[in-house]
């Protein structure tokens, strides 16, 4: 997946390929249907999106004890190093 502004079709490829399925399987697109259809995932997904476009864009450096609280409130922390 590209680092620099990933599309949708990254995304999908990305988690498919996660989950170990290929992009055309009955799951992903079950999952892409969902993301399609559900607000509260496309929230969850912008708001995950603007705070590593912030981290990135000014250089933030955080403690490690702060980057394991936010990566827990992002849930996210079964992604961490």
């Amino acid at each position: 997946m590209s680092e620099q502004n990933p599309n949708c079709k990254d995304v999908m490829q990305h988690i498919c390929e996660s989950l170990g399925e290929d992009l055309e399987s009955d799951k992903c697109a079950a999952i892409k249907h969902h993301l399609d259809n559900c607000n509260d995932c496309q929230n969850y997904f912008n708001t995950v999106g603007l705070t590593i476009d912030y981290y990135k864009k000014y250089n933030v450096r955080i403690t490690d004890d702060i980057h394991k609280r936010l990566m827990n409130f992002l849930d996210l922390s079964d992604c961490d190093k």
